[in-house]
């Protein structure tokens, strides 16, 4: 068992393709961020928002924290996507990765999976998933030639 580093769900590809996931910012779908532990197997063949190996900690809610979209941006050859960076307050809990996922659509169909390098750990405290800046060259989904 393991998540087996960052990556786009292979599901997620043909999704798009067929108006599954809508990332219009504030009318678009709710997408949330599931926290997982060492027990989790998460990878690029993950399908969808799955309890096995979800973090179990005091604070943490099953199924995660919804996020708030940045909307769409097309520049040159690239769509991008992207999320403001999202905090579980009050929480005693060990991550070692999260899967991003579409709460909208019919089975919660996964989005991306997010390896943190190692297990986080936050104490009666604050954790943050602080995503990467809104660019072509840095955001959490992108799509394009480059």
């Amino acid at each position: 068992m393991a998540i087996t580093t960052n990556a786009i769900a292979n599901s997620f590809k043909g999704q798009i393709l067929r108006a599954i996931h809508n990332f219009t910012a504030s009318t678009g779908n709710t997408f949330k961020l599931a926290m997982y532990t060492t027990a989790a197997t998460l990878g690029a063949s993950t399908t969808s928002f799955t309890t096995s190996g979800q973090v179990s900690s005091s604070g943490y809610t099953s199924g995660g924290k919804a996020l708030v979209n940045s909307g769409v941006k097309v520049s040159g050859a690239i769509a991008i996507t992207n999320f403001s960076n999202v905090s579980f307050t009050g929480v005693t809990l060990s991550a070692r990765g999260a899967l991003i996922y579409n709460d909208t659509a019919a089975g919660d169909p996964a989005v991306c999976v997010l390896d943190f390098g190692g297990t986080k750990t936050a104490t009666a405290g604050t954790f943050t998933v602080q995503f990467p800046a809104f660019t072509t060259s840095a955001a959490i989904i992108r799509i394009g030639n480059a």
